[in-house]
């Protein structure tokens, strides 16, 4: 499974440390959607490139792009390709079957209300889960997943490049966001 991750990178950093392509930054984490962070750790991906620029970039929506929005913590933006390798356990919350088996239903998957979505997450990870793969809120095509860390050992980093304008995925998203460079 290869997962694309847009974060704050630090060229400098090791993966696993802060500002790498597989930190884990369970200290700053609290308000996500899946967010546990008393139990584990979690790191938010995305099938498609364009959602995981789209994801980082949506609170911009309309706006004019400014240079300081593709910063993140005075680190640029970057997207890391990743492949989930070996056998996994990724609950796929957008197949009927498995809402059904984990008493779920689509708004409360979709919901933005993390009351309702952490106690879906710590659920799925008690059973034993390495992660949950949901659809974006933002385009309900694109396949989001949260990877839980005990499966974050299992990550390769295939590409990594900083977010620019020039980059397909940052234009694509730029434009469904409506964003216009200033």
């Amino acid at each position: 499974m290869i997962l694309h991750r847009c974060f704050a990178g630090d060229r400098r950093a090791a993966l696993a440390e802060a500002g790498g392509a597989l930190w884990v930054p369970r200290d700053f984490q609290g308000d996500g959607r899946h967010d546990n962070p008393d139990v584990y750790g979690c790191l938010y991906a995305s099938e498609d490139p364009v959602a995981s620029v789209v994801e980082q970039l949506a609170r911009f929506r309309g706006s004019v792009l400014v240079p300081g929005m593709l910063r993140r913590r005075g680190l640029p933006l970057a997207v890391a390709s990743l492949e989930l390798a070996g056998r996994s356990t990724v609950v796929d919350l957008d197949r009927p079957a498995v809402l059904a088996t984990h008493r779920l239903r689509p708004s409360l998957v979709a919901t933005r209300k993390r009351e309702v979505t952490q106690p879906q997450a710590l659920a799925i990870h008690r059973r034993g889960g390495d992660g949950i793969r949901w659809w974006s809120t933002f385009e309900a095509s694109w396949g989001n997943v949260t990877l839980f860390d005990r499966a974050v050992r299992r990550l390769r980093v295939v590409d990594l490049q900083e977010v620019r304008l020039e980059v397909p995925a940052v234009r694509e998203a730029c434009e469904l966001l409506g964003l216009m460079p200033g």
